[in-house]
């Protein structure tokens, strides 16, 4: 795993006490992280009530580019854009217009027509569908454990898109459930694509998201409106930006470089659903169905699984 590799070559770097400070700055990037995509369902729910989707896609992906832009200006990093851009233009335009033009629009739509808790539950499947993606993509072959982590998994989906009443199949919205679905198949390719690409991870998203700005901003002009909304759109917006695309994505990033165990921060995002839930409920105030912990109790065992089969056997991340 590339990014594995960086926090041991900081282990053998620093002493035992400059070690447990990163450690312990990993650890409050990560939880911050882990909150913070943890109110990601609350806020599309929040924002979808003041905008369309086409229009909350084009001002939360230009305020995301605007916020990576800053992050690489702080740090001096700028110059990686150019070089990157000259290197691979049709890569960061390809993987500019999955990654988040194709993803959000299918997310958000789903968003829109689910429960917030049905919607992040489903989706939160994606790393068990990069186990069926692998297959014909990088040629690797279903074992045991992968097989019962998508039982797990996609039971877990069922329970909660039948609200518990699986063998009546009656969803709230068929269509919802299929985008939301879609969703993961759509990262899962996204995170696959990125597999073999060893650069800096924040200048690569910046370059997506400056890609997908104009695209961003034209499906929004032909499909809906720019005319700018109520200020509580534009701050809806603003916060999905930063804190579900672009400045999130910087701590965790962050959070795994000063680790000096990969897996103990990895590990955080496993709090990420349960917390969710506490959101939609306080906030949002959408009752919590029975069906959806038990759905998730089998959905997160499943995800761990395939967790685990990822640090048994050699793999690449982006």
């Amino acid at each position: 795993m590339a990014v594995a590799r960086q926090p041991l070559a900081i282990a053998g770097c620093f002493s035992p006490g400059e070690l447990m400070t990163d450690d312990r700055r990993a650890l409050a990037y990560g939880l911050s992280a882990v909150l913070l995509w943890s109110t990601v369902a609350t806020a599309f729910k929040l924002a979808l009530r003041e905008l369309d989707v086409f229009q909350l896609l084009a001002y939360s992906v230009c305020c995301s580019a605007l916020a990576l832009l800053l992050i690489l200006a702080c740090q001096g990093r700028l110059s990686l854009l150019r070089v990157y851009a000259a290197e691979t233009p049709g890569y960061f335009l390809a993987m500019g217009l999955v990654n988040p033009v194709l993803y959000y629009l299918v997310l958000l739509q789903a968003y829109a027509l689910l429960p917030a808790q049905q919607a992040q539950a489903i989706n939160y499947t994606w790393a068990i569908t990069l186990a069926l993606l692998a297959v014909p993509m990088l040629g690797h072959r279903l074992s045991r454990r992968d097989l019962l982590a998508l039982l797990l998994g996609y039971s877990g989906v069922l329970i909660i898109a039948t609200r518990g009443q699986p063998a009546q199949l009656q969803f709230d919205s068929p269509a919802g459930v299929g985008l939301a679905l879609l969703s993961t198949v759509i990262w899962a390719f996204y995170w696959l694509l990125a597999t073999r690409n060893r650069r800096d991870p924040i200048a690569c998203l910046c370059l997506n998201f400056a890609v997908a700005a104009p695209v961003a901003l034209g499906l929004c002009a032909i499909n809906s409106s720019l005319y700018p909304p109520a200020w509580q759109g534009l701050a809806a917006a603003a916060y999905v930006g930063l804190f579900e695309m672009g400045l999130t994505f910087a701590l965790w990033s962050t959070a795994l470089r000063l680790s000096s165990g990969v897996s103990r921060i990895g590990n955080l995002i496993f709090l990420s659903p349960l917390l969710s839930l506490v959101f939609i409920a306080t906030v949002l105030g959408e009752p919590i169905h029975g069906a959806t912990l038990v759905g998730l109790a089998l959905i997160i065992p499943g995800v761990l699984l395939q967790q685990r089969q990822r640090t048994l056997a050699p793999a690449e991340e982006a």
